[in-house]
């Protein structure tokens, strides 16, 4: 496994980070497709053996579920001081009018209860799920800096906003000497390349580490893309994807396809390499739902492409007029 700083902080990260939406018990929360506990164990344990010390989940995972599966595994089968915990605030929880957001009230409930859930007394990444446009972000900012300096969480993070928010968050940050965000955690893959125009430079400029998610475009580019499969039919962002869909889409997985079959291998090594080597990625979040997948990935760090490669899949790509900012 290799390991590299997350953005220009000093805190260092596998190159793959555990993405745990997959773990959940699928009669929680709107995610019926998630593996229970004692298949998503299995999983988690293959990862860590594999030396990913990264693993990224939130609150809302299968309401609450996944932070809790994820924390009795890391107790079971690892030293928490050498696991990097990520995970996430946002989402509604309950139904009251408090239950979600990035107030303070909302902040300080929410991080106790996930320190509860994972069974720890930190987090090492604490990141706002989207951003929150019925809160001030000088009061989500202070917040956090809060939660930092309570010991609760070591870093803070992002997740998929629009640039011009993601500069302002840094710029108040600096500006009130709050604590910065260290990473960005967006949708980026060889389908949704949209990122390259704003968000992606501003990372690099502000040395901001970059955790692209559905690096694989929710599967689509590890098999035909007309092919279905049981979450494709029951995720609701990924039906979103797929309406998005027009010729480009269709041939940049067929240059997957053709640069995998040429290399003879699968095509999910392929498309995670690609996304791997894309400055300023540092460390694309993978789900695995089965072993190979885990295989496929761990694989994807020693598969170079060449000049040629990247050229062929990147060449179909036209920029969508939509945006999915949403998880």
């Amino acid at each position: 496994m290799e390991f590299t700083r997350l953005g220009k902080s000093g805190l260092k990260v596998s190159r793959l980070c555990m993405g745990c939406m997959t773990y959940g018990e699928p009669n929680q929360g709107n995610h019926a497709w998630t593996l229970p506990e004692d298949q998503s164990r299995p999983l988690l344990r293959q990862a860590l053996e594999a030396g990913i010390n990264f693993f990224d989940t939130a609150n809302v995972y299968s309401n609450g579920s996944s932070e809790e599966i994820l924390g009795r595994a890391i107790r079971d089968f690892a030293r928490r001081d050498e696991v990097v915990i990520a995970t996430k605030v946002n989402g509604p929880m309950r139904q009251d009018p408090n239950a979600g957001g990035l107030s303070r009230k909302a902040i300080m409930t929410e991080i106790d209860h996930s320190l509860r859930r994972l069974g720890t007394d930190y987090v090492d990444l604490y990141q706002v799920h989207r951003w929150d446009y019925s809160s001030p972000i000088e009061e989500t900012l202070e917040a956090l800096h809060d939660v930092v300096k309570a010991g609760k969480a070591r870093y803070i993070g992002a997740s998929s906003m629009y640039a011009y928010q993601f500069a302002k968050s840094l710029y108040m940050a600096d500006l009130h000497g709050w604590t910065r965000y260290i990473s960005m955690q967006n949708h980026y893959n060889l389908l949704h390349r949209d990122e390259e125009r704003e968000m992606m430079r501003l990372c690099a400029e502000e040395g901001v580490g970059v955790m692209p998610w559905s690096p694989l475009a929710r599967g689509r580019l590890t098999r035909d893309i007309s092919e279905q499969t049981f979450r494709s039919q029951n995720d609701k962002l990924g039906k979103r994807q797929q309406r998005m869909q027009g010729e480009s889409d269709h041939n940049v997985a067929q240059a997957v396809a053709e640069v995998a079959a040429a290399r003879g291998v699968p095509r999910a090594q392929v498309a995670l390499s690609w996304v791997m080597h894309k400055s300023p990625v540092t460390a694309p979040i993978v789900g695995a739902s089965k072993t190979a997948h885990l295989d496929d990935a761990v694989a994807a760090l020693s598969l170079k492409l060449t000049v040629d490669e990247v050229a062929k899949l990147e060449a179909p790509y036209v920029f969508h007029t939509d945006s999915v900012l949403q998880e």
